[in-house]
Order: structure tokens, then C-alpha cells, then sequence
């Protein structure tokens, strides 16, 4: 059979460009047929030529760096719907702490009790609709607007029982009021951040 194997390459070769003769002649196009295409001469043959869609071909990604993309989003996300609050919370802080350095202990209480009812209809809802894992970059957020962790501002506020109450009802579910914002361990929050506030600028702006 091997010795063969020249021979009956030849007959195909010689079948194909008759087969290739036959089609074109019987696909020749004809009047309305006539469809124009870019083309290139090379030797005596006219090769058309077609521009495809530029694609990207790329391999599947590594369980490592897909894990990676995730945590990353989920970060991301969580910097994105809590750092409002944070800004909000800071400017409020500030606010009320200078107006209860002119207040008596009993204007005090009565200002504290109005506030927080006029936050819990402002924020309530939208607080409570956070996850656990946004609450936790909240307090950090929080932490880095103010420079008070969220036990420090509660005792300030509330006293020192009410800040060990939400203490242990945050460590219930995997928190820390103390847990304070960290520019090092915290890099990645720090990135999302000045990304935000790059993009409120640009849309400040324009």
C-alpha cells in the first residue's frame, strides 16, 4: 500500500481542483448575485478577502485567581453601599459633639434620644438591609472617617453599659465594635476607597 501512497495523493490533488473548477464556475455570480469583496492578487489567482471581528482567546481561569476575583468584588461592593454611611456618620458625629458641649446632662439626653430617632428613620431600614460581612467593613469605615472605633463613639454617646450590650450582640454575629481601619491590613479597603472618591470627584466635576 505504501508504494501506492504517491499515486493516490496525485488522484486526489487532481480531484479536488476538479471539484474546486466545477463549483466555481457553477457558483459564478450573475446579476443581482454580485456581492463586492476586498481582494488580494497573488500570482495569477484573485484571493478575497474577508476582515473577521477581532476575539479574545483566553484560557480558563485558575481556581486561585477566580477565588481572588470574587473576594475582590465582594470587597469591593461592600466598600461601595457602606462608605456613604461612614461619610454620613462622621459629619453627624461632629455635628452632634458640638452641640452637646453646650448642653446640660437632661438636654443632653433629650437631644441624644431625638437624634437617633430622626437617624432611625433615615437609615434604619438601610442599615438593617446590610450583610454581616458589610457591617464589618462599615465599622472599619466608620473607624477610618472619625478615628473612633464604633465602642468608643457608643460609650461617648450612650455610656459605657449600652457599648459592652452592642459589644457582645456584634461578637455574637462575628463582629467587633472595636475593630479599628488599619492602612497596612487594610490596603485593599484603602484602594476601593480613593477609587470611590476619584470617581465622585470626576462625576463632580463634570
Amino acid at each position: 500500500m505504501r508504494r501506492h501512497y504517491p499515486f493516490i495523493l496525485a488522484v486526489f490533488l487532481l480531484l479536488g481542483i476538479s471539484v474546486c473548477s466545477h463549483e466555481a464556475v457553477a457558483q459564478e455570480a450573475r446579476g443581482a448575485d454580485v456581492i463586492p469583496l476586498h481582494a488580494i492578487v497573488v500570482g495569477n489567482d484573485t484571493i478575497p478577502v474577508i476582515t473577521l471581528a477581532i476575539v479574545d482567546v483566553v484560557e480558563k481561569m485558575p481556581r486561585a485567581l477566580r477565588k481572588e476575583r470574587e473576594r475582590w468584588s465582594r470587597l469591593r461592593n461592600a466598600v461601595y453601599v457602606t462608605y456613604p454611611y461612614a461619610r454620613t456618620a462622621a459629619r453627624l458625629l461632629k455635628d452632634v459633639n458640638s452641640q452637646l458641649a453646650t448642653m446640660s446632662k437632661r438636654e443632653r439626653k433629650a437631644f441624644l434620644a431625638s437624634k437617633e430617632k430622626e437617624m432611625k428613620a433615615q437609615f434604619g431600614d438601610k442599615l438593617e438591609n446590610l450583610s454581616i460581612y458589610q457591617g464589618k467593613v462599615l465599622m472599619k469605615l466608620i473607624n477610618r472617617e472619625t478615628g473612633q472605633n464604633c465602642y468608643e463613639i457608643i460609650k461617648e454617646l450612650k455610656g459605657g453599659f449600652n457599648a459592652r450590650v452592642w459589644q457582645t450582640v456584634a461578637f455574637f454575629f462575628g463582629g467587633n465594635l472595636k475593630s479599628e481601619y488599619d492602612k497596612q491590613e487594610d490596603k485593599d479597603i484603602e484602594v476601593i476607597v480613593q477609587e470611590l472618591e476619584l470617581y465622585q470627584r470626576y462625576r463632580a466635576f463634570n
